[in-house]
């Protein structure tokens, strides 16, 4: 079969407890790529629990952009989940470290979400900080480091898709 530009494009963005960060990155990615249907995007923790819900924060953060996590429940990440991605992106590299500890057979889909972007001041592959229990100022923080790196990460899954 001939891969097409239409082929789903099935990205996975990891964080810790998948409430805070990788949440907010899966709105954010979806709402960047909403016009278009080759696209899948979720999101899952290294050390998450099943069900748990969106952290206040970052459903605030979203909601004020018009984003909603409909359905929305934590998960541990998975040999399902993947197997199933085409591209994962972490938000550290002690993320990044652990997928490559769990899933070593899958190392060449993982990345790190800033790994693309040149952040003023952080450089390029930075951390994209963890803002759990920092209030609406950190959260809006790591929004603003996602909103920077998304478009790299979209023109590279282009580049490396088909």
């Amino acid at each position: 079969m001939v891969a097409s530009m239409s082929e789903k494009k099935k990205v996975l963005f990891v964080c810790t407890g998948n409430t805070c960060r990788s949440p907010m990155a899966e709105g954010l990615f979806r709402a960047a790529v909403a016009d278009r249907d080759d696209f899948e995007v979720s999101s899952a923790g290294v050390a998450a629990y099943p069900g748990g819900p969106v952290s206040a924060d970052t459903e605030n953060l979203l909601r004020e952009r018009g984003i909603t996590l409909e359905g929305f429940g934590s998960r541990p990440v998975s040999e399902e989940l993947i197997e199933e991605a085409t591209h994962v992106f972490a938000m550290t590299g002690q993320h990044l470290a652990a997928l490559h500890g769990m899933f070593p057979e899958h190392e060449d889909k993982f990345y790190l979400a800033c790994e693309f972007v040149d952040l003023p001041g952080r450089g390029v592959g930075c951390d994209v900080p963890d803002p759990i229990g920092s209030g609406a100022a950190a959260y809006r923080a790591v929004a603003e480091t996602l909103d920077q790196a998304i478009p790299t990460l979209i023109a590279f899954i282009e580049q490396t898709s088909g």
